[in-house]
This record gives C-alpha cells, structure tokens and sequence, in this order.
C-alpha cells in the first residue's frame, strides 16, 4: 500500500510503499479517508520523547477517518474516526491507505461533516471539549479565557465556549494571523501576548472585566502565570499542554485567597465512551456549521509538506488524503 514511512526518528517521514496491516482479532481494518498531521506524532517520531525512541520503518498517524474494510465488530461499510498509538507503541498509523486499529478505539461517524473536517477536529476539539466541560465544570454566563485561542485546541475551545453558554470569551494570541483565526472562532476579544508577565496580567484583567472563572490553558509558561494572577474566585485553569515551556510560576496567597484550582488534563485519562461522547458532540455542532476548526487538505503525497506545516507551527492544521 502507500503510506507516510519514518524510516529515521527525527526526520520526516517520505511517500513511498509498506506492507499492509493485518486486522487480527479484536482489531477493525480501516480504508483511510483522512488523517491529520498533530504536534503528537512529530513528539513521537523524533525519538526524544518520554515515549522512548520509536522501531523503525514505521507508518506515523495517531488518528484518522475512513470506512471499516474488515471488522468483527463494526459492519463494513461503516464510517468511522479513530485512533491509533503509532510512535507510542509498536506498530503502523493512519498515514496510510489502509490502518489497523483496536476495536475499542473506533467511533463511528454519523454527522454529515466533511471527512477532512472530522480528521482536522479529532483529538485537539475532544480535548477543548472536555476540559471546559468535565474539568473546567463550566457554567452558563461564566467567563472564559483561552490561551494559545489561534492553534487547533484553542480554536475550538472558544467556539465550544460559546456554545457551552459563556458569558464571556477573551482569547489570547502572539501573531495577528492566530489573533484573526481567534476572532473567526467567536471569541469576544483578542489580547496579543508579551513576554512581560505583569503587562499581561493587566491586559487580561481589562479584558476580562476584572477576573475570569475558568482558562484554558495549551501552552503554559508565563501566558499561563499571568491568567492565574486573573483568575475569579473558585476559578478553575486547567492545563492541557507546554507549548511555550514545561514551567509556570504560580502565587501561593493568590490562588489560596480565591480558593482557585489548577487542574491537569489528558485526552488518555478518558474512558472510551468519554471520548466517544465528546466527538459526537463536537461532530453534531459542527454539522450545524456552529463549530470549525481552519484546516490546509494536502494529498498524502505531500506529507513531507504538510510534516513542515505543523512543525513550523503555521497556525492551520494540516489533513492528508491517502488517493487524492
């Protein structure tokens, strides 16, 4: 078959020829439609993450459409997302014309929602989702403040915000293209990010009409201090990944005077029907065309392309299409 191939951990992969996946039992053969290019699968391809160093030739994708080949489980024919742990554990992903999956790990599609729309939302709008919802408890009229609002978590999360019931949704941006991408998803206002955390703080506080009940937080570092000098009382940050750095100074007395929380979040932590319910509803909103995510469709032929694309962090996320 054709597929994306990592023959050397830390470069990219290359279009070529594999083998094709053996479905076995308990595993569903998926005809890929679509699949995107994440920040996980160039983690997991470099060979320096904390998932160790990956077996080599491999097919990278951690998540993918298509339409069920060959299952014990689900009818063929069947229109599906799901995920894989290609880079995390042995074997092949979804940049390819066809993937075997584990058949717990495959939900199937019912939204009229484009194939390429559906890859693009995946795991980055689960994650938005659940944590407004079941980390950030979230309550209708609440203020919600979005770090890192112009990249795929936080895009969705300031759509999801509104939809949830939000009061208000201030997003915070570094370029002017995330900070237009951050307005096109819904959000209230924009606030440019600066280094000087105090600065910040102040810009966050005029935003926010003084305080803010829940951040959500994919980048941390000083973004992530200066939203909890912000945060309201029994306001809640919850945290999902490190874009900007490991590390963020948060205040003692401040938190503890406002009964704050900083609560971590992983789409791992969640139960299969967890996840299997938050993608239907994202799925069900975005058929309404009430929630998007800005996404570039490129022919899995380009793959060293689109590999660049989210390496270099250009804001769109990218989607290969294994035959077009």
């Amino acid at each position: 078959m054709r597929a994306a191939v990592l023959h050397t951990p830390g470069a990219p992969p290359s279009y070529g020829t594999h083998p094709e996946p053996a479905a076995g039992e308990g595993r569903t053969l998926v005809r890929v439609t679509a699949a995107p290019v994440v920040p996980l699968d160039l983690l997991c391809a470099s060979g320096t993450s904390y998932f160790g160093r990956p077996a080599v030739p491999y097919v990278p994708g951690v998540q993918g459409v298509g339409v069920v080949e060959r299952s014990a489980v689900h009818p063929v024919g069947t229109r599906v997302w799901f995920a894989t742990s290609a880079g995390m554990a042995p074997g092949d992903g979804s940049l390819a014309e066809l993937c075997a999956v584990p058949d717990g790990d495959v939900v199937p599609v019912t939204a009229a929602v484009p194939d390429a729309l559906v890859a693009a939302l995946g795991l980055s709008a689960v994650a938005a989702w659940m944590a407004l919802t079941w980390r950030g408890r979230l309550r209708a009229g609440e203020r919600v403040l979005v770090l890192g609002a112009g990249g795929a978590v936080g895009q969705v999360a300031v759509g999801a915000a509104r939809l949830l019931g939000a009061g208000r949704v201030v997003a915070v941006c570094r370029s002017e293209e995330a900070q237009e991408r951050a307005r096109r998803a819904g959000a209230d206002e924009v606030v440019a990010l600066v280094a000087d955390v105090d600065e910040l703080t102040a810009r966050l506080a005029q935003a926010c009409d003084g305080g803010v009940d829940l951040v959500v937080d994919p980048v941390f570092g000083t973004a992530a201090t200066a939203a909890s000098q912000v945060l309201a009382p029994f306001g809640r940050l919850v945290n999902l990944g490190g874009a900007s750095g490991d590390e963020a100074a948060f205040s003692s007395s401040v938190l503890r005077s406002r009964s704050a929380e900083v609560l971590g979040y992983t789409n791992n932590a969640l139960r299969a029907e967890q996840r299997e319910q938050a993608l239907t509803a994202v799925l069900e909103h975005a058929e309404r065309g009430a929630l998007g995510l800005e996404h570039l469709v490129l022919p899995l032929a380009e793959v060293e392309h689109g590999w660049a694309g989210t390496a270099q962090g250009a804001g769109r996320r990218v989607v290969l299409q294994p035959g077009a």
